[in-house]
């Protein structure tokens, strides 16, 4: 039969304590707070105050409401007065001899019955609970920030912990109006272990000056549509929280990817934590402020001494998707567009499907139908590349093969007149290789533009070692009079978006493969946890399994990092033929 829990105790009223514990009173339960002094229980109970005022003022909570919440918790500097609690939830700061000696005493006042719950993000709970003589009654309870909104709850179970346990604060959770998925003890759970490398990989991007601060967090922002930039929400998460959970996995996993940059640990020494201190990664106006203000960092924009080129007359290599969606972003602003493609047929059927999506917005009333004819007018297909030869800026977009690329940039240095600049829309290949198939790498630069081009904001303007300033200054100002979203970075493979994304996306691959926990557990983790669009396995069935092969193998080669090693599992389906949505079957069945 299910164990009752009515009266929940909560050992720490900080931040994350305070939030749980109005998420339990919420409920209607009778909530017991214990912190270890006045100042603490003090600042709980502004924390609390603060949030159920706001959620009065949005009409979310009555005053009658808040009141009754109120009513429910009541607070002491002792443990023993939790001695009838139900169940206990610890969220203390991530010390494991903190934790451990916290654990110890509440088995000394709780009854043999209740049941203990670490809210740690990374610390071992068999570590932890092992210190008690109810080990199998000790869990994991892994909430998220802020807990008032995020549904995620993260269920840890030991080796030892009682299955009744589990079934009991599954049902738990769930009373709370929470998600739950129970996982392994293993350093930084679901969530964690996917979301922290990551964060640390564009750290460690920053460190090396491969592109700045505004340009990855737009990147990740535009390019995938995360709710926050990698930096930004590092300054959100507490600069020492993020290395105290990396430093912990790292001494379990000793992976690479988890080693702590040196830059964060320089950046604490220096008292730069984030939002909490008023300066992190960003600057902001005050302490706990998310107002982010102007700082020695902030760019100013392209040096103007620098002119761009004059673009009237834009050639376009290819008949795919991409080229398509870039033809018909350049003709919208009024660009004269040269479409080529192999044979005449190919180019008429790619201005077929220009026509199709510009109809399509016409449908949705986003395009006047004289604008559609307009936009159609200035699109000419070409099948020899000497059609090319007025253009003022080409923009290939064939097949991600490098010998095909370089055959066309040969092709087009040969027809195209100086000052043109030679642009590869490569999401992953050396941009330098393209260039040195011609006589004038100065004028070769990469403009990825993301799928599809008509919407997605974000296009990564690619410089090479050779590239010249004022080709760099042309695609800049190309992109912003397409109302682009340009971020800069080196010629290094997978540029900002896929050197961050494929690896995070290999890293939940091996986490199915080693049967941590299921594909459906992982994608909810991520996309309630930590509010991304998709789960790392939809988008992986979405990007195809072939095309993720591939640009992982490219990261691997180019960085020689163990840990980004495509994962066997996914080289396993590739094989099978698995490469999702576009076969039917990926990490999911399509019907």
């Amino acid at each position: 039969m299910a164990r009752e829990i009515n009266t929940v105790g909560v050992v720490g009223f900080g931040t994350m304590g305070a939030g749980i514990v109005e998420v339990l009173a919420r409920t209607g339960l009778t909530v017991k707070v214990v912190e270890v002094d006045a100042a603490g229980v003090e600042r709980g109970l502004g924390h609390l105050e603060h949030s159920t005022q706001r959620a009065v003022k949005r009409e979310k909570l009555t005053a009658d409401e808040s009141a009754a919440l109120h009513g429910r918790v009541t607070t002491s500097l002792d443990l023993s007065s939790l001695a009838d609690c139900d169940l206990v939830i610890e969220a203390v700061p991530e010390s494991i001899e903190l934790k451990a000696r916290i654990f110890k005493d509440l088995d000394e006042v709780l009854k043999p019955e209740a049941i203990i719950a670490s809210n740690t993000s990374s610390l071992s709970i068999t570590e932890i609970g092992v210190v008690t003589k109810r080990p199998g009654k000790v869990v994991g309870l892994h909430f998220f920030n802020p807990t008032q909104v995020l549904k995620l709850v993260e269920v840890v179970r030991t080796v030892v912990t009682e299955p009744d346990v589990i079934t009991d604060v599954v049902a738990f959770t769930e009373r709370l109006g929470k998600s739950p998925v129970v996982i392994g003890d293993r350093a930084g759970f679901i969530a964690n272990a996917l979301l922290f490398p990551y964060l640390n990989h564009a750290v460690k991007m920053l460190e090396s000056k491969y592109a700045t601060r505004e340009d990855l967090d737009a990147a990740m922002r535009y390019g995938c549509g995360y709710p926050m930039g990698p930096l930004a929400l590092l300054d959100l998460i507490g600069l020492d929280t993020a290395y105290e959970i990396l430093d912990t996995m790292y001494h379990q996993s000793r992976n690479r990817l988890h080693s702590p940059a040196p830059l964060l640990k320089q950046m604490i020494t220096a008292g730069l934590l984030g939002r909490k201190t008023g300066r992190g990664f960003y600057t902001y106006d005050g302490p706990d402020s998310p107002v982010v203000v102007e700082d020695v960092h902030t760019p100013s924009e392209v040096d103007s001494a620098t002119q761009a080129r004059e673009v009237q007359r834009v050639g376009v290599i290819g008949t795919g998707t991409m080229a398509t969606g870039i033809a018909e972003v350049f003709a919208k602003r009024g660009y004269d567009v040269v479409l080529r493609a192999r044979g005449l047929d190919k180019a008429e059927k790619a201005i077929g499907a220009v026509r199709k999506s510009l109809d399509r917005a016409v449908s949705k009333g986003k395009l006047s139908e004289a604008d559609r004819d307009a936009t159609l007018a200035r699109i000419s297909p070409a099948v020899e590349f000497v059609e090319l030869a007025d253009c003022d800026l080409v923009v290939e977009a064939v097949a991600e093969e490098i010998g095909i690329k370089k055959e066309v940039f040969a092709a087009l240095d040969e027809v195209c007149k100086p000052g043109a600049v030679l642009a590869t829309t490569t999401s992953s290949l050396p941009v330098i290789e393209v260039a040195a198939a011609t006589s004038r790498p100065a004028d070769v630069v990469g403009l990825h533009f993301f799928n599809p081009a008509q919407v997605m904001k974000l296009v990564e303007i690619v410089e090479t070692i050779s590239t010249g300033a004022d080709v760099v200054a042309t695609a800049r100002k190309i992109c912003l009079d397409l109302g682009k979203h340009p971020v800069h970075c080196g010629d290094v493979a997978g540029f900002i978006v896929n050197a961050l994304l494929f690896p995070y996306l290999n890293d939940a691959v091996k986490m199915l493969e080693a049967h941590y926990a299921e594909a459906d557990d992982i994608d909810n983790a991520m996309k309630v946890g930590c509010g991304l669009p998709m789960g790392p396995f939809a988008l992986l069935d979405v990007v195809g399994l072939d095309v993720s092969l591939a640009i992982q193998r490219t990261l691997y080669n180019e960085f020689r990092e163990p840990g980004f090693a495509p994962a066997p599992l996914l080289e396993h389906l590739v094989t099978a033929g698995r490469l999702g949505r576009k076969t039917g079957k990926g990490f999911r069945d399509y019907s």
